[in-house]
């Protein structure tokens, strides 16, 4: 079984221009891509938290994928 893409991704808020915010996702063995663009640091932490929770969910619908032995 392999692991969720994105199980292993490490999620950082950054800041943009025109006072927005980004936020940063970095898959091992991957370039980090940036989604963009949240009007604040609270939207950007929110949308962190219902990917890091759709991920789970996907991986407990046993879609064929298993956790990582990462912690979050």
């Amino acid at each position: 079984m392999k692991i969720h893409p994105h199980a292993e991704a490490t999620y950082r808020i950054v800041p943009l221009s025109g006072e927005t915010f980004g936020v940063e996702v970095l898959i091992p063995g991957s370039n980090p891509t940036t989604v963009s663009s949240f009007g604040s640091e609270t939207e950007a932490a929110e949308w962190i938290e219902r990917k890091k929770n759709r991920v789970v969910s996907e991986m407990s619908e046993k879609k064929g994928f298993h956790r990582a032995s990462r912690r979050w």
